[in-house]
């Protein structure tokens, strides 16, 4: 059987350049890419091989979708799996991470259209505010950029999601992200911000419930609410939108630089959070002290037990959710990381990249 070779994505260039786009030298974790088919690829890590830019689909070309980019209707996604589908007539974007450890999804770099940076549009928005839709939502957006700039952290927080490339409407969320130890302050400051910001509670604590239950299955109400309100996460004080701010790494960090994985398998756990320092940013990297195997796919899981050492995570949703002493239930891909330093040994691993199944992590009590 030959070796399929590349395809060539049609060249569908955006008909009107947008102004929140640039090209810059520093691609950022949950930065965007527009490639050259049209497609907008969401950054994920920071780790990235010399030909591809890692990530997933998060905008692309539909009829179906409820977007106007370029003049084009798109359709947004949120699962990360299915860019696999996507991609399926651009098998180029199929690349193995040895960092990850499997084979995920990326943007070729020579396809690369324009960079949407999370902190230029901060700016950007900030200086012309016109950018935005005059939408309740956008109004919020604003007011809390200017906090930003008044705060002096405009170099440390930035604008994500539908707002990063101007496919907001009335309905959206805002997703902010945030680099570092100074970035994490800001944002916490923020968050504390009742003018600005309210947190969730009562009546709306189900609201949130419902929001993460979906994909963060197998939790009580009680349990999931308390590593849900450990996030910096609340509804906006004048559209009572939902807001949140992941926290990334610092710009040079060098955790994951070096490091590979390789998979053994699957495995689920209890297990007990030994060390959350880590575990504060995107990817979370977790100390971990397993109790109990409750399945596995490997023979002799006890043996593998006794080694395992992290737990880390490309899944947003599980960044800052634990501290030192919590129990947990974890159900991740089995992994050996091999590195420069400490982090080396065998770890469990929630990555988005698996169609087959969802890997969780739930504090047990």
């Amino acid at each position: 059987m030959s070796t399929p070779g590349r395809s060539t994505p049609p060249s569908s260039p955006a008909s009107k350049p947008s102004p929140l786009g640039t090209a810059l030298a520093t691609i950022r974790d949950r930065d965007y890419l527009l490639d050259r088919a049209g497609v907008i690829f969401k950054v994920i890590g920071d780790v990235h091989p010399g030909t591809h830019f890692l990530g997933y689909v998060k905008y692309y070309p539909d009829p179906r979708g409820d977007r106007v980019l370029f003049d084009r209707t798109y359709r947004q996604n949120s699962v990360v799996s299915k860019a696999f589908g996507l991609l399926a007539d651009r098998p180029e974007c199929y690349i193995y991470s040895p960092t990850v450890g499997c084979v995920i999804t990326g943007v070729p770099r020579e396809d690369i259209v324009t960079h949407y940076s999370c902190r230029q549009t901060l700016a950007a928005l900030h200086q012309d505010p016109g950018l935005l839709t005059t939408t309740p939502v956008g109004e919020d957006l604003l007011a809390i950029i200017d906090w930003v700039v008044a705060a002096g952290a405009e170099d440390v927080i930035g604008v994500t999601g539908s707002f990063l490339v101007g496919a907001c409407n009335a309905r959206s969320d805002i997703d902010l992200v945030c680099y570092g130890p100074r970035g994490y302050d800001a944002a916490q400051a923020l968050f504390a911000e009742r003018t600005l910001i309210r947190p969730y509670q009562g009546e709306t604590l189900t609201r949130l419930y419902v929001r993460r239950a979906k994909y963060m299955v197998g939790g009580s109400f009680d349990a999931l609410m308390r590593q849900e309100a450990r996030k910096l996460q609340g509804l906006t004080a004048g559209a009572g939108a939902h807001i949140n701010c992941e926290p990334l790494r610092d710009d040079g960090d060098k955790t994951f630089a070096g490091l590979t994985a390789k998979e053994v398998g699957a495995i689920s756990v209890l297990a007990r959070i030994t060390d959350h320092s880590e575990g504060l940013v995107t990817p979370a990297l977790y100390r971990i002290e397993v109790d109990t195997v409750t399945e596995s796919t490997v023979d002799e899981p006890s043996v593998f037990a006794r080694r395992i050492t992290h737990l880390r995570s490309y899944l947003g949703a599980y960044t800052g959710a634990f501290r030192t002493g919590d129990a947990v239930y974890v159900s991740g891909r089995l992994v050996h990381i091999q590195g420069p330093d400490a982090h080396s040994g065998f770890g469990i691993e929630l990555t988005p990249w698996s169609a087959a199944e969802s890997f969780l992590a739930n504090l047990t009590r």
